[in-house]
């Protein structure tokens, strides 16, 4: 994990936040809403931008931040994004409607494991997948996304450090072991994984990129 004087350090070098962004994030705040730290994300719709994604499906909408950020990277891309929290499904929805990006960003309200059965018995196939929801069941979401994601796509999911203890598991407090046991072991698998290329970067809580091999 960055120390505070770099992270602050990286943060000056990230692009100007337009207000809608600057808006987003103080609700997030305010309310309490996990979503991808600044010089994570920063670091994602770049990747967006180099590599333009056709089609990007995102596991964990909340308020809708990182599907605009990354419809804002790249203006082409269909987005397809879920969630299983009413309310933000409905604030998420809201937000996307007032910057006008309704018809890029499909908004799905549901469980999304049954949403990926029932996307994956549909044969749909994206060029990028994000993984940015219940950590617990990360490994879960991987084994439908896998199917989903074509080769040569990109797999990222957040939080795989989550504050450090990923990489120092002896000091995860016990209401949080059982999470943190899970995440290592879901770093573990896909280090290891013949069908992918991944690397976990020390920016925010930890983002993990994972190549499909073609």
């Amino acid at each position: 994990m960055l120390n505070e004087e770099t992270q602050f350090y990286l943060e000056n070098l990230c692009s100007e936040k337009p207000e809608w962004m600057k808006q987003l994030e103080e609700i997030a705040e305010l309310q309490n809403i996990p979503i991808m730290e600044r010089v994570a994300i920063d670091f994602l719709v770049k990747q967006i931008d180099i590599h333009r994604p056709n089609r990007i499906l995102e596991i964990g909408t909340a308020i809708g931040y990182s599907a605009l950020r990354m419809a804002e990277a790249n203006p082409e891309a269909e987005i397809m994004t879920i969630e299983n929290d009413e309310k933000r499904y409905k604030e998420a929805l809201e937000n996307i409607k007032k910057l006008g990006k309704s018809e890029q960003i499909d908004v799905i309200y549901g469980d999304a494991l049954e949403v990926l059965q029932t996307l994956t018995e549909e044969k749909k196939l994206f060029d990028l997948i994000f993984i940015d929801a219940a950590k617990g069941k990360y490994k879960n979401f991987f084994h439908s996304a896998h199917q989903l994601l074509k080769n040569g796509g990109l797999l990222v999911t957040d939080n795989v450090l989550f504050g450090g203890y990923g990489a120092n598991p002896g000091r995860t407090p016990k209401r949080y072991r059982n999470m943190v046991k899970k995440l290592i072991e879901y770093n573990e698998f896909l280090h290891s994984h013949p069908d992918y290329i991944t690397s976990i970067l020390p920016i925010g809580d930890g983002v993990m990129f994972s190549y499909k091999r073609g």
